[in-house]
């Protein structure tokens, strides 16, 4: 018997790729949710596609952009991050949150905001050391 499979539309390539990144963002809060982060949740299902509305919130401080795709375009997702950062006004360090098959999570972020978020772990460390 041969069985002849159809090609997919681009409509059907394209529901299945949100489905895909609508899957990661849930994925990715129940994780943070599991590592101590209760208030983690997606934003599309609360106030839909605004333009200028992180992907998850509940990360004080912290602007997340999810994709959970194979081929990540980088600069492409880390543009959207500040482009979108930047939009919301609230001055979160904008990060792209990636994941691939099979793969773990990956935190992406500009240099200037991590070396902010360093030193500022670098301080509380030293006052922590400072009280004992």
């Amino acid at each position: 018997m041969v069985v002849t499979v159809m090609p997919k539309t681009n409509s059907e390539r394209g529901r299945m790729s949100r489905r895909k990144g609508q899957n990661g963002e849930l994925e990715l809060a129940h994780l943070l949710r599991e590592h101590g982060f209760p208030d983690v949740r997606r934003t599309s299902q609360y106030c839909g596609k605004t333009g200028d509305a992180a992907d998850l919130v509940g990360l004080q401080g912290i602007h997340i952009e999810s994709k959970r795709t194979e081929r990540l375009s980088l600069y492409e997702a880390m543009e959207q991050a500040q482009r979108d950062a930047e939009a919301a006004g609230k001055g979160n360090f904008p990060t792209v949150f990636h994941r691939r098959s099979k793969r773990p999570w990956m935190v992406i972020m500009g240099i200037e905001d991590w070396l902010e978020l360093y030193r500022a772990y670098l301080e509380r460390s030293a006052e922590d050391e400072a009280k004992t």
